[in-house]
């Protein structure tokens, strides 16, 4: 039987043990989605913008041109928390990390939820922020 984006999510979940609260987020936040959901829905004061297709090149350690605060995460064994607007795409990537030799977790509900805890979201389109 054939894959759904819901069983890769699931798998991605049991590689990373899991996912944090935003409340229990902690160490780098790294957002995955694209930047022009940044822009329309804001971003999250402090986060490092990586979107989801760029990840493997930017987090490779070989890389010279990769995306240092990550490197450096690594280097700390400091924790990952990873974002996207709803938590699959942060899924798939706190995996891709994971295997990476990073300590990543997804937070649960993406932005939504992150809002929802009353974390700080700065910018976007119309919404009171």
């Amino acid at each position: 039987m054939p894959k759904t984006m819901k069983d890769f999510v699931a798998e991605a979940r049991e590689k990373t043990g899991g996912s944090t609260s935003p409340s229990d987020a902690d160490g780098l936040v790294l957002d995955v989605r694209e930047a022009h959901e940044l822009a329309d829905d804001g971003r999250v004061p402090g986060a490092l913008h990586v979107p989801r297709g760029f990840l493997e090149a930017k987090a490779d350690l070989t890389n010279e041109g990769g995306e240092k605060a990550l490197h450096a995460a690594h280097a700390d064994g400091r924790p990952v928390c990873v974002l996207c607007a709803s938590g699959a795409r942060a899924s798939l990537a706190a995996a891709t990390l994971t295997e990476m030799g990073y300590v990543a977790r997804p937070i649960e509900g993406g932005l939504k939820g992150w809002r929802e805890a009353g974390r700080p979201v700065e910018g976007g389109k119309g919404e009171d922020r």
